[in-house]
């Protein structure tokens, strides 16, 4: 059975020298982007190999278009191939400890047809405080043919975001610290604020005190009272750069709460445009209108 969500460092331990099993590590931070690499040569899971958050899963800044827009689908097919993974693979992905960054290689194996892919839960920190095996240097998989089958309805635009400002029926959900959702601190991009009408869901709330992921029976009642009355087909995720909105994504697809979409270009690109509307503090009730 191939896990799609989560996996644990248990499972994860027993498939380490499994043939059909691939890890990539996923570990970063915003604020250092060579800690993650150097970090992984200190130290990593046996057989990972390592993806870079820039370098592998973003694609070419315009300026406009956030901090890390979606890499070329069939580019990152070929960084697929050198990671050495191919169809029928279970991939385990995983990052420091939250899973916000290895969600997001999780949602781009999805985007580009694979789906057996999933994050290992508490990450590399529960790995390594159950004392388990690690390995320094760099690692190599053998090149594989990786085929793409791209699934463009996973994804949507600045433009349709727009009309969904306007719409009842949809609900956007802003994955960022509740800080940043009201427009009281933007420590990395020009403006502060959310998209209007956009609620706020905390990708860290999908996490218990122990730092691994809820129940779903948990998420699915936390997720529900963010979502309200919309169903989960009709909710688009978005963040500051479409990484954390990952999170959420992940955290809704566990819980069995499918469709939800991502915006991938988040309020790094919406407010990039002098012309997009921003709305700070809580929105305004359904029905609510303003003088």
């Amino acid at each position: 059975m191939a896990f799609t969500t989560l996996v644990s460092t248990d499972v994860l331990a027993k498939h380490l020298k499994d043939p059909a099993f691939a890890i990539i590590d996923c570990r970063f931070k915003l604020d250092d982007p060579s800690w993650g690499e150097k970090q992984y040569a200190q130290g990593h899971i046996p057989g990972a190999v390592y993806a870079h958050l820039d370098r592998d899963l973003s694609g070419m800044k315009t300026g406009s278009n956030g901090r890390h827009p979606l890499p070329d689908p069939i580019e990152l097919g070929l960084k697929c191939g050198t990671w050495g993974l191919r169809a029928g693979l279970q991939v385990v992905l995983y990052d420091q400890d939250s899973g916000m960054y290895a969600s997001r290689l999780w949602w781009l194996l999805r985007w580009i047809g694979h789906n057996a892919v999933a994050v290992l839960d508490g990450g590399f920190a529960k790995w390594t405080s159950e004392r388990r095996a690690t390995r320094s240097g760099i690692e190599k998989r053998l090149r594989t043919e990786f085929t793409i089958t791209r699934v463009p309805q996973m994804i949507t635009d600045a433009s349709a975001m727009t009309e969904l400002t306007r719409r009842s029926d949809w609900r956007m959900l802003d994955a960022r610290a509740p800080e940043r959702y009201r427009g009281e601190v933007e420590p990395f991009d020009k403006k502060a604020g959310h998209i209007p009408t956009a609620r706020n869901h905390p990708f860290m709330s999908n996490l218990d005190d122990r730092g691994t992921f809820r129940t779903p029976e948990e998420l699915r009642e936390r997720f529900t009272t963010s979502m309200g009355h919309v169903p989960p087909d009709q909710i688009v995720c978005y963040c500051g750069s479409g990484v954390s909105a990952c999170h959420n994504l992940l955290a809704m697809e566990h819980a069995g709460l499918h469709g939800a979409k991502l915006y991938p270009g988040s309020w790094s690109e919406w407010s990039s445009d002098d012309s997009r509307p921003i709305e700070t503090g809580e929105p305004a009730p359904a029905g609510a209108t303003s003088t």
